[in-house]
Order: structure tokens, then C-alpha cells, then sequence
């Protein structure tokens, strides 16, 4: 995130390390652990971390976008295309699936005991949301990518209790698992996110 936003360490100004803090920060991980990660980035110490995707196919013709943050691309390669192969997929070339994902920001609310949520569905459209789906577990909140925080902090004054606020990839191309399918797809996107080097998984498949 450092890197990506010209090696800013200024969450006030870098969206997407503000993205990033505000996730560690809801996993647990302590201040001190963040401050010390950021430094790292600023500094000479981040310096030899490249940032990469990798697309693939995994079983059923679900596709994949894997990207990691690597100090050795090619040990990292070889990790991720024996995780694919393992699973009955295989890594492709540069753009064989990247086409179909589109980069949004994501907030997801949880419903808690509200059956209700139309307040909230309206205060985020009101704050520039482009999409709002409600499900059995509360709503998930489309954004553009720089409005995240934005909309996050209106849900917030709103009473809602937001699980997560990500910049996700979201494929135009999902596809649907039978009950058959769906572990074996489950199994290769849990390995792939495991793997030390990953960041964040995407997945054209409705998991």
C-alpha cells in the first residue's frame, strides 16, 4: 500500500493504507506491530518487495487472481503455480483472466438483531454508493475505490456495525457451485490465501 501510493505513509493521504491499517486493526494486530510495518515500507528495509498478480483456473472453470508481496518472484511463482496444480487448476498468462475483474471498494455490515436495514442501505446510496446488497448476514456496500473510508465513517455515525472495508476485485463473470463443487474450489482459494507471500485472493466463483 506504501509502495502503491508513492511511498506515502500517511494513512490521511494514501487511501489504501488507510484500507490496510483499519483491517489489521479489526484482526487484532497490535499499534506498535502497524507503526513498525509502515517504517518498514517507508524505508530501505521494504525496498526489495515487489508486488505481483497472478491469474489462474481453477476447477470448473472458476479463475483466479492472486496477489502477493515477494522478495524472490520466482520462488513465489513456482509456490503458487504447485498450489494450482495441486488443485486441479493451472496458473496462466499475464491478462488470461484479469479482464474480468473489476477493482471496487467493499463494506460489509453486520445485521446483528436489526431486521430493518433500509436506513442504512439509504444513508450509504445518500454518500455516493454505487451498489448495496442486503443478505442474511446484513449488507454489502459497493463503493469507488476512493470513497471507502468515506462512506465507511457515514455508515459508522449511522449506527452500523461494519465488519470489514476492503478494496476487493470483483469478477464479471461469476459462476455458481454445486454443493459437490464448491469444497474443491473452497480448498484451492484457502491454500493460495495461506501461502506466506499472498496478500488477497479473488475468485470468479460465488463462494
Amino acid at each position: 500500500a506504501v509502495k502503491e501510493g508513492g511511498g506515502s505513509g500517511d494513512p490521511n493521504v494514501n487511501y489504501k493504507l488507510k484500507a490496510a491499517i483499519d483491517y489489521a486493526k479489526d484482526q487484532g494486530m497490535p499499534n506498535d506491530n502497524i507503526v513498525r510495518a509502515i517504517k518498514a515500507a517507508v524505508g530501505d528495509s521494504g525496498s526489495n518487495l515487489k508486488e505481483v498478480v497472478y491469474e489462474g483456473y481453477g476447477p470448473f472453470g472458476t479463475a483466479f487472481l492472486v496477489e502477493v508481496a515477494t522478495d524472490n518472484p520466482n520462488r513465489t511463482y513456482q509456490n503458487i503455480k504447485h498450489i494450482f496444480s495441486k488443485h486441479n487448476g493451472n496458473i496462466g498468462a499475464q491478462g488470461s483472466v484479469a479482464w474480468q475483474f473489476v477493482t471496487k471498494g467493499q463494506i460489509l455490515v453486520e445485521r446483528g438483531s436489526r431486521e430493518d436495514l433500509s436506513d442504512l442501505e439509504l444513508a450509504a446510496i445518500d454518500a455516493g454508493a454505487e451498489d448495496v446488497r442486503e443478505s442474511e448476514e446484513g449488507l454489502e456496500v459497493y463503493t469507488l475505490p476512493l470513497d471507502v473510508q468515506k462512506i465507511k465513517e457515514t455508515l459508522i455515525k449511522a449506527s452500523a456495525k461494519v465488519a470489514r472495508a476492503d478494496i476487493i476485485k470483483e469478477s464479471s463473470q461469476g459462476i455458481d457451485l454445486s454443493e459437490t463443487q464448491k469444497p474443491k474450489v473452497d480448498a484451492l482459494f484457502a491454500e493460495l490465501e495461506n501461502d506466506e507471500d499472498v496478500i488477497n485472493v479473488h475468485t470468479s466463483a460465488n463462494l
